[in-house]
């Protein structure tokens, strides 16, 4: 995850009917942040987005994969896709899915875009929004055949642990919009987020630990910015994978 965006939250009161437990505390985790485009980032907007951008405004009221892909495909959600260097990668390496990348930074949309298209792949779209109202209200239950978190922001400090996306609610969340089978992957370089992460993943009941601990890093993701800082930094790599009954 590329970018840090601003995180606040707020709270919703009801009983959704959408396969999310009753008390489920809707979080919403960023609130889209602008930002000036750099020349390369302008001519890639220009070319690029009215094929592959997206808003919540534009996607109605459930998120149609056939009809923003134009193709019926696997569908790969991929939360914080940053500058999206690593998001095209991994769509060159994925092509058999459709990838919606979401992400608030809209320079890192823009340069996202430029990566696709130096890649020569079609099968991502981008999404400017909240990664925790997309899969709440936008994602149907048992529709995704994975989820991807790969270093989000780890709020190191000890009054904004509460900010970290990763969650007992979000992990609920992210579990119920995964078909059977489906994996979540993520990944920190933050100790401390590692072992958060794999003690909250291991309590959802609905997902089973791929391995006896860490997973190692998938094949189709390359390192990125972030890895090779942490690398550099003498901070140990976290893979997690979790799947679906």
């Amino acid at each position: 995850m590329e970018a840090r965006p601003v995180q606040h939250t707020r709270i919703r009161t009801g009983t959704p009917g959408d396969g999310v437990p009753a008390h489920f505390r809707r979080v919403v985790s960023f609130t889209p942040r602008g930002g000036r485009l750099n020349d390369v980032q302008r001519r890639a907007w220009e070319a690029h987005a009215p094929a592959w951008y997206l808003d919540v405004d534009g996607v109605g009221t459930t998120l149609d994969p056939v009809a923003l892909f134009g193709r019926d495909a696997p569908l790969v959600v991929e939360i914080g896709s940053g500058m999206g260097e690593s998001t095209a990668a991994m769509a060159k390496a994925r092509p058999e899915a459709n990838i919606l990348a979401i992400e608030v930074y809209r320079p890192g949309v823009a340069q996202t875009f430029h990566h696709l298209a130096r890649a020569g792949v079609d099968n991502v779209r981008v999404l400017r929004a909240d990664a925790v109202q997309v899969l709440t209200e936008l994602v149907r239950p048992g529709s995704l055949a994975e989820i991807w978190l790969f270093f989000p922001d780890p709020w190191p400090k000890t009054r904004h642990i509460k900010r970290r996306l990763v969650s007992a609610e979000f992990a609920e969340l992210a579990a119920s919009r995964l078909r059977r089978g489906g994996l979540l992957r993520m990944a920190t370089d933050w100790e401390p987020y590692a072992l958060q992460m794999l003690a909250v993943l291991g309590g959802v009941k609905s997902l089973r630990n791929v391995h006896p601990g860490w997973a190692p890093r998938p094949a189709f993701r390359p390192r990125t910015r972030f890895e090779r800082r942490g690398l550099s930094a003498g901070r140990e790599i976290n893979d997690l994978e979790f799947v679906r009954r």
